[in-house]
């Protein structure tokens, strides 16, 4: 099984980035061939500041370095220094139906949100069809909202396949059905978009502060409070054991705990949990040129492929 993922260096990653996206990769590559690029490519069309690309970028490959992923089992490269993915995505372009993008979601929660119109965006599904098909990936770990990327990938796939014959692989998305959304700080899903993260690698009073922002309802201390519909119990639940979350929920329903209890639990379940991961990125960050060995070996790998994909690609369109 060859497994790929990617992720987009357009800010500071958070809970919702680890849960959804960097933890099920991590495990994930455990259990097959992985692959894992940074999608700076992709990130331009939100980003068109160079310095603060760069410096993103690298923040990200520190950040899943930190949490666990393992270049010896996993290729870890930025999206760039693998170009053979833009040459794969003209040829899939030329059989993408104008329709096929029109209703993609993304292109239309992104302009509502400001974001400019370009070409970038509204063709973004192509290019992450290319990073997909060029390694011939079987599984795309993705959330939710990224689902409908992957199916634009297989409808790709097939039409190239149909129309040139057997070149590619067609993947198939894996979903986490438990953490595909993780609550924001207002309840909406978590996303820097909507200013409402909690970073992965935040500490001491920034990490509180966020935390202590946490939208609950007007219950009193006094008042049974209901677990299920509260977004500091959702989140708890993403670091605790299933002992703990029934003891908490006990409290809740039983009344007399007010919301700032549960906060100072949920804080400290975060700052335990990313605790060793935040030591790893700082001695990460103290040996630069062993992280850029690590981006420029999976580059490598990953290119080998890409290179192969393209070969065969080309040859069935009629190019050599």
């Amino acid at each position: 099984m060859r497994i790929l993922s990617g992720i987009q260096p357009s800010g500071k990653l958070h809970i919702g980035n680890y849960f959804g996206m960097m933890k099920p990769a991590i495990e994930l590559q455990e259990q097959g061939e992985a692959y894992l690029f940074i999608a700076n490519y992709h990130a331009m069309t939100t980003v068109q500041d160079a310095a603060a690309l760069r410096a993103m970028t690298t923040e990200v490959a520190l950040d899943f370095l930190a949490c666990g992923i393992d270049p010896a089992k996993t290729a870890f490269y930025r999206q760039s220094d693998v170009p053979e993915v833009h040459e794969l995505a003209w040829l899939l372009s030329v059989l993408c139906p104008m329709g096929l993008l029109e209703r993609c979601h993304s292109f239309k929660d992104k302009t509502a949100k400001g974001i400019a119109a370009s070409h970038g965006l509204f063709a973004y599904p192509v290019l992450m069809a290319a990073d997909i098909l060029a390694v011939n990936s079987n599984v795309v770990p993705v959330g939710r909202d990224q689902k409908q990327h992957v199916e634009v990938t297989r409808d790709l796939a097939i039409r190239f396949n149909n129309t040139y014959g057997e070149v590619f692989t067609i993947p198939e998305p894996s979903i986490r059905e438990s953490v595909a959304v993780v609550p924001g700080l207002d309840g909406q899903k978590m996303s820097k978009s909507y200013d409402n993260t909690i970073e992965i690698f935040a500490e001491g009073k920034p990490l509180k502060k966020r935390v202590m922002k946490i939208v609950t309802d007007s219950k009193e201390l006094e008042d049974p409070k209901d677990p299920d519909t509260c977004n500091v119990f959702a989140l708890f639940k993403l670091f605790a054991s299933g002992e703990e979350q029934a003891g908490l929920a006990a409290r809740y329903r039983a009344g007399g705990m007010g919301y700032g209890t549960a906060k100072t639990e949920l804080l400290e379940k975060i700052d335990a949990h990313f605790a060793p991961m935040r030591e790893r990125r700082r001695e990460l960050a103290a040996d630069m040129d062993h992280v850029e060995d690590v981006l420029r070996e999976g580059a490598a790998k990953a290119s080998a492929l890409a290179r192969e994909t393209l070969r065969k690609a080309r040859r069935a369109a009629g190019l050599e």
